[in-house]
Formats: structure tokens, sequence, C-alpha cells
């Protein structure tokens, strides 16, 4: 992921959020390439963010909705994930054609609109998810 195309899902999410919210930009390793805290999200939304971004970039699933799905019944796969995973709503992956390049993950809000906004600003961006 170009640091150009993760300010623009940066900037996307924080000019469209319904409420205050973090976003998190990641490269394909989960790694940060663009973030942003609105003024009056809680401080537990950074964090939540950046997990919601690593767990979608360094998953096979294409969001944590998806991982999420894909365990539910399954308490010891559940457990052998990495630690830093996470099954809150607001994680997708970023695709260009077939091509995972990073993840987004928002958080602030339920995470219904949370990852609403983050498909909306991928697809702003021009990448699939």
């Amino acid at each position: 992921m170009k640091l150009e195309d993760a300010q623009a899902i940066v900037d996307f999410v924080v000019r469209e959020a319904a409420g205050p919210v973090s976003v998190f930009v990641a490269d394909t390793h989960g790694e940060l390439v663009a973030a942003a805290t609105m003024d009056g999200a809680a401080p537990d939304t950074r964090l939540n963010a950046e997990r919601k971004a690593y767990t979608a970039a360094r998953s096979d699933a294409r969001s944590t909705r998806e991982l999420a799905e894909k365990v539910r019944e399954d308490a010891v796969e559940r457990e052998s994930f990495d630690p830093f995973f996470t099954f809150f709503l607001g994680g997708l992956a970023a695709f260009d054609g077939e091509t995972r390049v990073g993840a987004v993950g928002v958080s602030g809000m339920p995470g219904e609109v949370d990852e609403a906004l983050a498909r909306q600003a991928l697809e702003a961006a021009g990448f699939s998810c």
C-alpha cells in the first residue's frame, strides 16, 4: 500500500465518519502506513483500529467479520491465532485486483458502521475488499 493511497483512505474516513473514530491503514504485514484519531474518539479506538487492520492484513480472511464467522464454532482454532488478532467488525483487507496490498481498520462506531465506512473508503481509493 502506497502512502498516498493510505492517506486517501484516512482522509475519506475522517471526512465521512458520522462520529469520532480512529482509522489505521496497514501494509500486508499489518504495519502502519497511515492513521488518524479524530478529536473526541475514545482512546481505546486507536488500538482497536490497529488490531482490526492487522488482522485483516495478516489473516487468510478478507475481513475480521469473515474470520470471526470462520472460527465461531471452533474454540481450539480461535485459541491458535495470533494473540493480536481481533474479531470485532471494521477490519477489511485491501485488494488491487486479486493481490492483497494492505488493510484498513476503523473503530469508534458500532461494528456494522465501522465496517461500512472502511469498505467505502477502500472503494473510494480504488481498492476492492
